[in-house]
């Protein structure tokens, strides 16, 4: 079977959850807290890099590569979403406090910084504004997150098998 339906699937799990994140802000105004922001842009992530890898049809090595790097998309989107549910698990009076949005901030502050402050959170990130079977947006999320990194994974050293014998 070619390497290509793998990322194709990829793309489409992606591109899905991606939907599903817009029709809820969109459709049922459900407005994203900064780390949600941020979990959208890793989860482009692994859709951009699977998109490549299909159109490409990547064999071998170059599989692996974007394979490798859906992997470490998905793994940093768990490990915001992981953040983002840590933030809504805290005490009341431990949460901190609101701050300026995340425009205002890429309009003030250099990109070092912005990941920074949004990577503490702060307390929209901790407000639980929807959930699923009693479990958080977020937690379904990271869930995925970890789902898509494990396909990455099965893709960078399962499925490239055959390829590894033309390599």
């Amino acid at each position: 079977m070619s390497t290509r339906i793998y990322f194709l699937v990829g793309f489409l799990a992606a591109g899905g959850a991606l939907g599903f994140a817009y029709y809820l802000q969109y459709v049922h105004g459900l407005e994203p807290c900064p780390l949600c922001i941020f979990q959208r842009v890793a989860m482009a992530g692994v859709g951009v890099f699977c998109l490549i890898g299909w159109l490409h049809g990547a064999q071998g090595v170059a599989h692996r590569i974007y394979a490798g790097l859906a992997c470490l998309s998905a793994v940093a989107g768990a490990a915001i979403a992981a953040r983002h549910v840590w933030l809504m698990h805290l005490p009341p009076d431990q949460v901190p406090a609101c701050g300026p949005g995340l425009g205002y901030l890429v309009d003030i502050m250099p990109l070092t910084e912005v990941l920074a402050t949004v990577l503490r959170g702060d307390a929209s990130c901790a407000e639980v504004k929807g959930a699923f079977l009693g479990i958080s947006l977020p937690a379904w999320t990271g869930v995925y997150f970890v789902l898509l990194a494990f396909g990455a994974l099965a893709g960078m050293f399962g499925f490239g098998a055959a390829d590894r014998q033309r390599d």
